[in-house]
């Protein structure tokens, strides 16, 4: 479902444009979209000379490679190809990576840029790249037609899905078609192409996208075995509504399976990744992980005490609620989605108790030591796949070129003053997007509201009530999917919460709004001297 979020336009005030509050967010953040005269001049040399007729590399280019991704994607860091064999009911898993790390090299003016942003940055209708986009959506950018350098990782998979044998090499490769998860759900679900020109069957890489969605279900089915908890999330996108940048437009994010299938071979990858470089305990490999710790206990017994109350408060049966003793958190969540799907009344409390659960995460961070990462059900992870959008991935990728013996090693004492740099910035760069996500965010709910409170009679916006805090409510809306606080001091001069339950006394007498419940809200006032929305709320 799309929304769009209306604001004024210049001509009918002095308000900016929605393109111009993304670019003043850019530079209150410090985020400079153009790099510096030294690192274009470095990435005009590469394109000059990129290196493709270097003898090292093994030539990969007969292997019909793809790339599969949004459809407005231009830094196309990953390709595939998948192949039967070489045993029955085995599979090969070809995954081509850009070779990022060759044209960025520590010492570089490049590098040392990559290491000052430390990612790409994403906003609503900008991206601030982390390379040069000479580089990062041209030369080393895995593009439809044209040779290029990649880590290429090969992956043989048996019948379970699990990994087998691994190899890693530099080689040239050629991606023969540059598709979108859209595309290639079509193929899948027997659709027309978009374009009649250029179908997806009969194709050299037709069977590898087939492979692609078998072996995406066996690597599900052993996640799954494995108790991989799946969070049901709603993605919001957020860009422009015309081509000006006029006003925004938010909607929720249709994720297919192709995505899903495709991102099982990148986390496949970056585990096999990971667990090569954790192998080379040898001086001189200063590899990067990432570490996901698991939920603590107490939050799990606390979790499950929640659940039960909140179920006896819906009034529903108490064994939908959550034993820890009884079943895994990962397949307690697929049993109240399944029950969602049968009972559609339901919708609700589920998104409400997929949301609690997926606060019991911790926080993920970068490390030198290898560790559990809970998200994905490893003991060790690495972030192999975006080199060209993380300064981590070009690090990680020179260390296992330097541990394969295809880059000399650096002098230890650098690379570990280095290492520790990239994971700081890294570290730093995670929060930083969550901030720019936030903030973000927070234009287009006031783009929304402060339509909503043109009116005379300000709209109602119906949602859900998923989240409690100290002294506010949280409630998804359904148009736009965005998040919306209640304050609670604006309810009423008297109020109290449980771990379920917010009750109010005020001028509307006393009310009880109880999480997962369906709620309105609507607009009352800005309150300028602490920035933020008033807004009332009833039960819808």
């Amino acid at each position: 479902m799309t929304t769009h979020v209306t604001t004024p336009t210049p001509t009918e005030t002095a308000s900016p444009t929605a393109r111009e509050e993304v670019l003043a967010l850019a530079r209150r953040f410090k985020l400079a979209p153009e790099h510096p005269e030294a690192c274009l001049a470095e990435a005009r040399a590469h394109v000059a000379a990129p290196g493709f007729d270097d003898p090292s590399l093994a030539d990969r280019r007969a292997l019909p490679f793809v790339t599969i991704d949004n459809d407005d994607s231009r830094d196309l860091d990953q390709a595939l190809c998948l192949v039967d064999g070489p045993g029955e009911d085995e599979a090969t898993v070809y995954y081509a990576l850009a070779d990022a790390a060759y044209y960025v090299r520590p010492g570089s003016a490049l590098f040392t840029e990559a290491l000052a942003r430390a990612v790409s940055y994403y906003l609503p209708g900008l991206v601030v790249p982390m390379l040069p986009r000479v580089l990062s959506e041209d030369l080393v950018s895995l593009n439809e037609a044209v040779p290029r350098r990649a880590l290429l990782f090969r992956v043989v998979l048996g019948p379970d899905g699990d990994a087998r044998a691994v190899g890693i090499e530099r080689a040239l490769v050629t991606s023969r078609r540059k598709l979108s998860y859209r595309q290639v759900q079509r193929h899948w679900d027997g659709l027309a192409p978009d374009d009649p020109a250029r179908p997806l069957a009969g194709q050299d890489f037709s069977h590898s996208l087939e492979l692609l969605r078998e072996v995406g279900r066996r690597r599900v089915r052993l996640a799954e075995a494995r108790h991989v908890v799946q969070y049901q999330r709603i993605e919001v996108d957020i860009g422009f509504a015309d081509p000006r940048g006029r006003a925004f437009i938010a909607f929720e994010s249709k994720r297919y399976e192709s995505d899903r299938m495709n991102e099982q071979i990148s986390l496949l990858v970056n585990v096999e990744g990971a667990r090569f470089l954790a192998a080379r305990s040898a001086p001189g490999t200063q590899a990067i992980f990432r570490v996901h710790p698991a939920p603590m206990a107490p939050d799990l017994t606390a979790f499950a005490a929640m659940t039960r109350a909140l179920i006896e408060a819906h009034g529903r049966p108490r064994a939908l609620a959550w034993d820890a003793r009884a079943e895994s958190l990962a397949a307690w969540l697929e049993r109240i989605e399944a029950a969602q799907t049968d009972d559609p009344s339901l919708a609700g409390l589920a998104l409400t108790l997929q949301r609690q659960a997926l606060l019991l995460n911790q926080r993920s961070t970068f490390s030198a030591e290898p560790g559990l990462h809970f998200g994905v059900g490893a003991p060790c992870y690495a972030r192999f796949s975006s080199p060209m959008r993380e300064v981590v991935g070009i690090f990680t990728h020179k260390e296992a070129l330097e541990a394969l013996g295809l880059e000399p090693p650096r002098p230890d004492l650098e690379d570990e003053e280095l290492r520790i740099a990239v994971i700081a910035a890294a570290n730093r760069a995670k929060d930083l997007q969550h901030e720019l996500t936030k903030a973000a965010n927070q234009l287009v709910i006031d783009a929304t509201l402060a339509a909503d409170l043109a009116h005379g009679d300000a709209p109602e916006r119906v949602g859900t009530l998923v989240g409690l805090g100290p002294d506010r409510l949280y409630v998804l809306i359904d148009e736009p999917p965005l998040e919306l606080k209640v304050y609670a001091r604006d309810l009423g001069p008297r109020w109290s919460l449980t771990p379920t339950t917010l009750s109010t006394t005020g001028p509307d007498g006393e009310r009880s709004f109880v999480l997962g419940q369906r709620v309105a809200l609507r607009v009352v006032r800005h309150d300028d001297s602490r920035d933020r929305w008033v807004l009332a709320i009833a039960h819808a």
